[in-house]
């Protein structure tokens, strides 16, 4: 996975009055969730701020990132769990970050890449991407920046699903029966097979 340097500063103030004032300067607040527990055994949350120009460049983007979080000096590696946006401008209200060790597994959806010219698309055949991530259960060390998925062998009509994909270190947490590429016919795919079966005849 890739890594990103984020710097942000603890954050005292708490609730929504103190939330729209930080939103004001710029600053989005955040939460991360670490190895400390409360007496019900629930994560602990810390609160901080992050300028949104630093969040920016971890938010808008298709990869996903490992960030290494320096809070006021103090240091933690994080992955972001949950975003939450203005259902009307879409702006950036709050991020929660998860912490991550190197031994302890992390669920998080990574990008498919499809490798190859299917066997289908020689025949007239349009491949569709039905997924464009996939979960996987890792330590984040071990986990990729893309999934390679070779489709050289997919032929006209049939599809790969998750059941029959593997990735070494890696457990793919997304159902098994999902699909995530197939080759579907089109009008030239089918003329083709037509124009075949006739000369067959």
């Amino acid at each position: 996975m890739k890594e990103i340097n984020v710097k942000g500063q603890k954050r005292a103030a708490i609730g929504k009055k103190a939330s729209k004032l930080i939103r004001k300067e710029g600053l989005v607040p955040c939460n991360i969730y670490g190895e400390k527990k409360d007496a019900n055994g629930l994560p602990v949350a810390e609160s901080f701020v992050v300028p949104f120009t630093e969040l920016r460049k971890v938010v808008y983007t298709p990869h996903v990132y490992v960030v290494n979080l320096d809070i006021e000096g103090e240091s933690h590696i994080a992955i972001m769990k949950e975003l939450q946006f203005h259902p009307v401008t879409d702006a950036l209200l709050h991020v929660d970050f998860y912490e991550v060790n190197e031994t302890k597994p992390i669920t998080v959806g990574i990008p498919v890449k499809l490798n190859g010219l299917a066997e289908g698309v020689k025949a007239g055949g349009k491949l569709n991407l039905a997924v464009r991530r996939l979960n996987v259960t890792a330590p984040y060390k071990q986990i990729p920046e893309q999934l390679d998925i070779d489709v050289t062998s997919l032929e006209l009509g049939k599809s790969i699903k998750v059941s029959e994909l593997s990735f070494e270190g890696l457990e793919l947490a997304t159902p098994g029966e999902v699909v995530v590429c197939s080759v579907k016919a089109t009008r030239a795919s089918r003329s083709a097979a037509a124009a075949a079966d006739n000369a067959e005849e």
